[in-house]
């Protein structure tokens, strides 16, 4: 689901008001499920654990986004949409923290497969900073990375 919000991130033209709705349907069902693991995993560790503690603000954050009304116009929607695309990345990326798993930021597939991999610099969806990562090195020669 990772990839599948970065690519509508990176989309530069206005989706039709059905697609946007199974957008915001499936993104949404997506958050909801992923938030409740965070909270799961976070009350495990200690109660100073940062990265838990981070995630927890990231859950914060995306069941804000959850409760945001239906925006008027296509414009003002495929915002809205985009803000749970955000949140998806943030909380996948805050549950990979949280259980040590590395993905490929190409195919959002598991690092540890034996394949080998390379470092990968990208732009982070929720801004301009640069996020290193690792993607398959098989995933460098197919093309551009999604993210």
């Amino acid at each position: 689901m990772r990839a599948a919000a970065a690519w509508f991130l990176d989309q530069r033209t206005l989706p039709r008001h059905e697609s946007l709705k199974l957008w915001a349907g499936d993104l949404g069902g997506f958050l909801e499920h992923l938030a409740s693991e965070i909270e799961q995993l976070a009350a495990t560790l200690p109660s100073d654990d940062v990265p838990a503690r981070v995630a927890l603000v990231g859950v914060g954050e995306a069941r804000r986004r959850l409760d945001e009304p239906e925006a008027a116009g296509l414009n003002g929607n495929t915002e809205r949409v985009k803000r749970l695309a955000r949140s998806v990345v943030a909380l996948c990326d805050h549950h990979d923290a949280l259980t040590g798993a590395r993905m490929c930021l190409a195919c959002d597939k598991p690092l540890d497969d034996g394949q080998p991999t390379m470092p990968y610099e990208h732009a982070s969806p929720s801004g301009g900073t640069k996020v290193p990562g690792r993607i398959h090195t098989a995933c460098a020669s197919a093309g551009r990375p999604r993210r």
